[in-house]
């Protein structure tokens, strides 16, 4: 069982690095005077998944890795984190997931300035959060919450593929993902669902991700950065959160 620092500690950097590579591959590909300026979503998939990688390696000793409230929740309707501790995991995440956009947005401080130079500079929101390409609210949460059981219930059914049960590693402090092979597999699933689901809606499939990143958006003195699309951004948490109960239950009515 992980302390509840260690959760804390866990959660707070595993989620902002996270956060960090993954807004960071969003500035790249979008702001001007990047090298990697229209590089497409491919690299912005990739991108994610490699900060998935990065942060639940590094988080996983620690607090399990989760990073992302969906996970979380998953895991407790599974029967695997106790529900005292889901508080504490996403208040953890909120955290990390602000810290890392704000990380992001150092690293590519003077990209932001210039991009605001360019004349009608275009939003910035799409770096730190996501947005439908088609505003359909009920289309929009349905896609997240689908996106999201493809995330939690495959990252669910890893400790089962091993015979052994949700957080449950003999000898071993691995969280939801089993063993350490399984955080490449989840990265590797990242980019699969980007890919494949990422289009309609950006796939926040996790509340942290999306809300900390906006709520670091609205603060942050960027020039000319656009709205932060507080109308939109219910969407992004209860769609995950529905998806994760979802999987949650699916799980348990297979086992």
């Amino acid at each position: 069982m992980y302390s509840n620092g260690d959760i804390f500690v866990g959660e707070v950097i595993g989620t902002a690095v996270l956060i960090l590579f993954g807004a960071g591959v969003c500035a790249a590909v979008t702001l001007h005077y990047s090298k990697a300026r229209a590089a497409g979503w491919v690299v912005i998939a990739f991108g994610w998944g490699m900060g998935v990688l990065a942060g639940a390696y590094t988080a996983a000793p620690l607090s399990g890795g989760h990073l992302n409230p969906a996970v979380t929740v998953g895991s407790a309707v599974a029967g695997g984190t106790p529900w005292s501790k889901v508080p504490l995991y996403v208040v953890a995440q909120m955290v990390g997931a602000a810290l890392g956009a704000v990380l992001a947005w150092a690293v590519y401080y003077a990209q932001f300035a210039a991009n605001a130079e360019r004349g009608k500079a275009q939003p910035t929101l799409g770096i730190f959060s996501t947005g439908p390409e088609i505003r359909k609210p009920v289309a929009n949460l349905v896609t997240e919450i689908i996106a999201t059981v493809g995330l939690v219930l495959p990252l669910l059914f890893f400790g089962q593929n091993q015979g052994i049960g949700i957080g449950q590693v003999p000898g071993a402090r691995a969280g939801v993902y089993g063993s350490g092979i399984n955080v490449l597999l989840v990265a590797l699933l990242v980019v699969g669902i980007g890919l494949s689901l990422g289009g309609p809606t950006g796939y926040a499939i996790n509340p942290a991700r999306d809300l900390g990143p906006r709520l670091v958006h609205a603060l942050l003195p960027i020039p000319n950065k656009g709205s932060s699309d507080w109308s939109y951004a219910w969407i992004p948490v209860a769609g995950p959160l529905i998806g994760a109960v979802l999987a949650g239950l699916v799980h348990n009515c297979v086992f």
